[in-house]
């Protein structure tokens, strides 16, 4: 098949031609025709996704590709530099270097000929299967089965509670088919627990039958059915060439036959497999059960909404299993456990690596050997695991849509272990280039869609929820960070900057180092080797410890601009950074997210006329920072993230008459919110308003009825910064109808009276409503009004005692979070009446803990599951009910 980088690559060569033809008029002619190569070579590589992607001559031409898409970047991205920087001397961009022309034309005709090897090797591959792609949900998936892999059917240690939860399951006394699915991350041990329970003797004593299938992903139905028909009688060759729904239909009818039945589905990937087997059981109230072990989240709850989530092992677990399989029933030797412990928990809870790692010290008691292998424990993973690490998680990478491949190898730029946040990656994405338009969605909706199919995966771990469920942070396991790393290394699509002795810095091929990513404690020696890079795209420098390098000079940080004049991303936010005159001719920044002591984001940043995400934070000593620049010119800014509020400008008469980009804006001063400058940013979806907020919701200078400019609004933080404010402020009532789009409102230390939060009730499209720290002022809140479609209500730092409410007020409530709110008595009896709550979490709110066990209580009762945390836990109990 086409290679999910190779075609990112040529889509976004088509894009850089389509967008800068017009802007280079002397080069016009050379560059439409490349365009039009590139076009031809596009429309052929979306046919090729039937090539044999492990085909030498594929592979040939893939590298073939990649140099030369690489080239004619380069080629054009010169180009626009020199365009630019003829417009702002005032001159006619005419006299363009003639070997770059040369260079263009030479391109095209190599185009030429690489889209003509595609086209004979996709004539000579048509009878191969396309890869299925990842649809997205409307707006408002051949060979004979095979045996499953060895290595998961080894016993493994801490699986006795989890089998126990499952078996309970299984046997507990319904008469109706229920299926149980096991989901995990590749290597976590599903098969394994799957065949402990599947051998328990107490089923045994439950079912009549109990049978193990395995499935795979190369399975035919026919194959699976004629597998299962195998336990009911050895005649299965009178059946071989009966369709499917006559298979099921003679099954079904053993089965009836018999008494309870348990089949076990090992390592399912498609729907269409749970449904084809439900057919195969009678409706004759039995009770049988399906288990089934998946890698994929959104398979297990499309089987069963409440799946069996496969746990980690503990560091102690995965130390016992270590010394199982290092040293049998011996004991691990006094002077290896501290090695031993060390290298089982930089397993990360995955049996999987800890049996591949045990491998790596099987017969080698040195000391000295051990400390290599904690040294190294990912590179072991890989070098020693050949038939392991790699096969399992290459099975997972294979299955996915090609347009998520990319995405899913990018996520290796991130050191390993740390937390990435979710609107971080989805902006970087949406910067590289890896996210395409589909109707009817926003690049960051189709972003958003891709994590989220990652995380169902089980390639990316969800770390952290949003209070409306989506994800907030996430990270890799080690295991696939390393896969990630390795694999992304091949395709070139990014290297990670080595200063081993063994290995010199990468950036000397202009094809393989595209992309940079460079430990903070490697930045200063690279620096100091003053590179010189103009091929590099993408330059990053994380640090996971949230704390800025020390050591680097002026000169240090300068060397970036200079060394990468043609770079579009730039993630450095762990540098005290400065500006240059170099970083002023950065004409290609995209993505740009860097932190010092500014005072004012500089007038030069106008001329980054291709920047999509700005993230700027500052440790001035200034209470806002001046926007200096244009934005509003800056017709691709979608994001502007600071940590102080911004001053903005209001357009101007040179502004453009198109309205602005802006989707974020994180955050701006209530001062800013001028009639003007929202009617620019009419397409905002989420601003956050800090500062003196006296004056904004007096409607000072329209204020706060300025908000009506914005039709798009989904959400709203207003976050007042002083102390105290001379008269209790007011929301206007007409508020409903000035946000009546927003979908999450947070007020924080606004101190509005209580009766001001019926206005809020008016708010048909709120979902989400956080009141942090003295939102609210008063001793009492009984609201009047009903807040229709709230499904998360979060109070934190209020000063109230006594609340009184019932599910006429909150009828579709789901999530209360009570967090400081000391003084509060009680919680209202009458929520565990709501049928839809099922989450309740207290946080230093002691006095209410009694009602809100009653609430829990009554829940219990009625059969409903709710889940109450109550922290600090109570002596003697547990933090979560």
């Amino acid at each position: 098949m086409a290679d999910a980088v190779v075609n990112f690559l040529v889509e976004n060569l088509l894009q850089l031609l389509t967008d800068n033809v017009k802007l280079i008029g002397s080069a016009k002619g050379e560059l439409e025709n490349l365009l039009k190569e590139v076009q031809h070579l596009k429309g052929f590589l979306d046919d090729a996704a039937k090539l044999p992607s492990d085909s030498e001559q594929w592979k040939v031409l893939v590298e073939e590709i990649q140099k030369t898409v690489h080239t004619a970047e380069d080629a054009v991205d010169k180009f626009v530099v020199q365009a630019k920087l003829h417009k702002e001397k005032n001159k006619m961009a005419r006299i363009l270097d003639v070997g770059h022309l040369a260079t263009v034309r030479n391109l095209a005709a190599e185009v030429k000929g690489i889209h003509d090897q595609v086209k004979e090797l996709r004539l000579n591959n048509q009878a191969l299967q396309a890869r299925p792609t990842l649809e997205l949900p409307k707006k408002g998936s051949s060979e004979t089965t095979q045996q499953g892999p060895a290595l998961e059917d080894d016993e493994v240690v801490g699986f006795d509670e989890e089998a126990n939860k499952v078996i309970n399951r299984l046997v507990k006394e319904s008469k109706d088919l229920d299926i149980i699915p096991v989901v995990g991350m590749p290597g976590l041990g599903k098969t394994t627990l799957a065949r402990k329970i599947y051998k328990d003797p107490k089923l045994s004593y439950e079912f009549f039958g109990v049978h193990w299938v395995y499935v795979g992903q190369s399975y035919k139905i026919k194959d699976v059915f004629l597998n299962i028909l195998k336990f009911f009688t050895r005649r299965t060759e009178d059946y071989q060439h009966e369709d499917v729904d006559a298979l099921a239909k003679v099954i079904a009818g053993f089965i009836n036959k018999g008494g309870r039945c348990l089949i076990c589905l090992d390592d399912v990937w498609e729907t269409k497999v749970i449904d084809y087997v439900k057919t195969i059981f009678p409706e004759n109230e039995k009770g049988h059960r399906v288990m089934m072990t998946t890698r994929n989240k959104v398979l297990a709850t499309y089987a069963n909404s409440d799946p069996h989530d496969l746990k980690f092992l503990t560091p102690k677990e995965s130390f016992e299993l270590l010394v199982k399989r290092v040293f049998g029933k011996k004991p691990c030797p006094k002077d290896l456990v501290g090695h031993g412990e060390s290298i089982a928990g930089k397993c990360g809870g995955v049996p999987l690596a800890v049996v591949v790692i045990a491998g790596a010290l099987r017969g080698r008691p040195n000391t000295s050997d051990w400390i290599r292998v904690e040294r190294n424990v990912v590179q072991h993973l890989y070098t020693n695991s050949e038939e392991s690490c790699l096969k399992f998680v290459e099975m997972s990478y294979d299955h996915l849509p090609q347009e998520v491949q990319t995405c899913f190898l990018y996520c290796g730029v991130f050191p390993r272990g740390f937390d990435i946040p979710s609107w971080k990656v989805i902006r970087l994405w949406i910067a590289e280039g890896l996210i395409k338009p589909q109707e009817s969605y926003t690049l960051e909706e189709i972003a958003e869609f891709y994590l989220n199919d990652l995380v169902n995966r089980n390639l990316v771990i969800l770390q952290q929820k949003r209070s409306d469920g989506q994800i907030k942070t996430c990270r890799l396991h080690d295991m696939l960070h390393q896969f990630c790393k390795k694999e992304a290394s091949n395709k070139w699509l990014f290297q990670e900057v080595s200063l081993t002795p063994d290995q010199a810095i990468p950036i000397e091929d202009p094809n393989k180092s595209r992309r940079l990513c460079i430990q903070p404690s490697n930045l200063k020696d690279f620096l100091s080797k003053k590179p010189s890079a103009e091929h590099v795209r993408s330059f990053y420098c994380f640090s996971s410890k949230e704390k800025q390098i020390r050591g680097l000079t002026p000169n240090d940080i300068k060397l970036i601009h200079k060394a990468f004049p043609l770079v579009r991303v730039l993630d450095v936010e762990s540098l005290k950074f400065l500006f240059s005159k170099d970083f002023n001719q950065l004409f290609h920044l995209r993505y740009i997210a860097i932190s010092g002591d500014f005072n004012a984001i500089p007038l030069t940043f106008g001329k980054f006329w291709n920047l999509q995400t700005l993230i700027l934070n500052t440790s001035t000593s200034e209470s806002t920072l001046d926007v200096k620049a244009d934005i509003w010119n800056m017709l691709q800014l979608r994001h502007l993230h600071t940590n102080i509020p911004a001053k903005l400008q209001p357009p101007t008469a040179t502004t453009s008459g198109k309205a602005s980009c802006l989707q974020t804006l994180c955050m701006v001063a209530p001062e800013s919110c001028e009639k003007e400058v929202l009617a620019k940013a009419c397409h905002l979806k989420k601003l956050s308003i800090r500062g003196q907020m006296a004056a904004f919701l007096g409607a000072y200078k329209g204020g706060i009825n300025n908000l009506v400019e914005l039709k798009c609004l989904e959400q709203l933080k207003l976050l007042n910064d002083v102390l105290y404010m001379n008269k209790a402020p007011h929301l206007p009532q007409t508020f409903s109808q000035l946000v009546r789009t927003v979908k999450k409102l947070t007020l924080t230390n606004t101190r509005f009276a209580w009766s001001e939060a019926d206005k809020l009730g008016q708010l048909e499209s709120l979902e989400i409503l956080k009141f942090k720290e003295n939102a609210f002022a008063g001793d009492s809140w009984k609201p009047k009004m009903g807040f229709s479609a709230l499904r998360v209500l979060w109070i934190e730092r209020a000063e109230f005692e006594t609340w009184e409410a019932s599910e006429i007020n909150f009828p579709v409530l789901r999530n209360l979070v009570l967090m400081s709110c000391d003084k509060l008595e009680t919680v209202p009896f009458e929520l565990a009446n709501l049928s839809d709550l099922y989450e309740m979490r207290l946080e230093n709110t002691s006095k209410a803990v009694k009602s809100a066990k009653a609430i829990l209580e009554s829940k219990t009762d009625k059969n409903i599951k709710f889940n109450l945390t109550i922290f600090p836990p109570e002596a003697g109990s547990k933090a979560t009910q």
